[in-house]
Parts: structure tokens; C-alpha cells; sequence
């Protein structure tokens, strides 16, 4: 699959998944907790989580160690080289979120890493409805990105959502699940499908 030249990640990105990676190493070494995302999503108990837009798959490492199968999907060759290597036993696709078809389905799917602010222009609300189409009945959707692109607002994207037949169930201002307020510059959503969804 050749990468969507327009996507904002691969426009963007500057440094190498080593690299990337390197800095979480560094802050886990000097005793930060770098894993809110694994502990969110592990609140609901899931035994399988597509991690969408995985990157170096920091989030879905971690889930994998807590005996979580995962299947992680991005669309950057270098991110998913460094996932493979230091967890080969996961399932790492290299894939458009909007496109990918893993003919199976999740408990959880989790958007981390400000994925949604990432995507190519004009494909956000075919990745969301993508990755609805890949959660069990009942599955959740979790996304958290920050909110100071005038492009994606909170309001677009639970409109985004709804038409992908999900609805609001929680929402944070961190993956530590602060309060939200209508003034915060970031948002951790979780969407569940709608009772009358399919």
C-alpha cells in the first residue's frame, strides 16, 4: 500500500520510530507513567482492542503484556517497523484506517496518540465510521487528541461519531481522566454504539 502523500502525519513527521519511541523510554526511565492510555482502556475490561493509528505501538505493547490481543493498524512503515521489533508477537498491520477490513471485530478500539488531528484532510469521518464497523455490539470507541485545530472540533467530531451511529458515553480532559470543561485543549471521548445502531 503506498502512503496517502496528503496525510498530515507523513507530512509532518521529522523524526524515526526509534526515535519517537525513545523519548516515552527515557520518561518511563526517569519513573513517569507512561502508560494512561493502557490503564484507560483497560478500565473497560476488553480482551481484544484495535489500536487505530498505532505508531511505534507504545499503547498496544502494553496492552499485549497485559494479555490483551491486539491488532494495531498505521499507516507509517517506519512507526509499525519499530512496533515490530520490540513486539513481534502482536498483530501490526500497515494500513488506511479508512480502508483497512480485518474481517473481525473488538471490544475496544482506541484512537490515541491525536490520530484523529493526523488523518488525511476530509477522512475523518470514514475512519471513524471504519473503525465503528470493527467493534463488537457493545464495543467501545475511545479517541483522545488535542482540540486546538479549528478543523476538528469536539462538536464535529461527536457529530462524526453519531453518523457513524455512536454515542457519547464518557469524556475526560486527560487519559487520567481530569474532569472535561468546555475550556479544555484536549478531550479522551468514549463512544458506544447507538441502542438502534447496527
Amino acid at each position: 500500500m503506498a502512503p496517502d502523500p496528503s496525510n498530515r502525519w507523513l507530512e509532518t513527521r521529522h523524526v524515526s520510530g526509534d526515535a519517537y519511541d525513545a523519548t516515552y523510554e527515557d520518561r518511563a526511565a526517569a519513573g513517569e507513567d507512561v502508560h494512561g492510555e493502557a490503564n484507560f482502556v483497560q478500565r473497560f475490561s476488553p480482551a481484544s482492542v484495535l489500536d487505530a493509528g498505532c505508531g511505534t505501538g507504545r499503547v498496544g505493547r502494553e496492552l499485549g503484556r497485559r494479555g490483551i490481543n491486539v491488532v494495531g493498524v498505521d499507516i507509517d512503515p517506519d512507526m509499525l517497523a519499530t512496533a515490530r521489533r520490540k513486539a513481534p508477537d502482536v498483530d501490526w498491520r500497515i494500513a488506511d484506517l479508512a480502508t483497512v477490513d480485518l474481517q473481525r471485530s473488538f471490544d475496544v478500539a482506541v484512537l490515541a496518540g491525536n490520530v484523529m488531528i493526523f488523518l488525511t484532510p476530509g477522512t475523518e469521518a470514514p475512519v471513524v465510521a471504519n473503525i465503528a464497523r470493527h467493534l463488537h455490539r457493545g464495543g467501545v470507541l475511545i479517541a483522545g487528541f488535542q482540540l486546538i485545530r479549528r478543523d476538528l472540533t469536539i462538536e464535529r467530531y461527536d457529530e462524526i461519531a453519531r453518523e457513524a451511529g455512536l454515542i457519547l458515553s464518557e469524556r475526560y480532559s486527560t487519559w487520567d481522566r481530569e474532569p472535561w470543561h468546555a475550556g479544555s485543549d484536549y478531550a479522551v471521548s468514549v463512544h458506544r454504539h447507538a441502542p438502534d445502531s447496527g
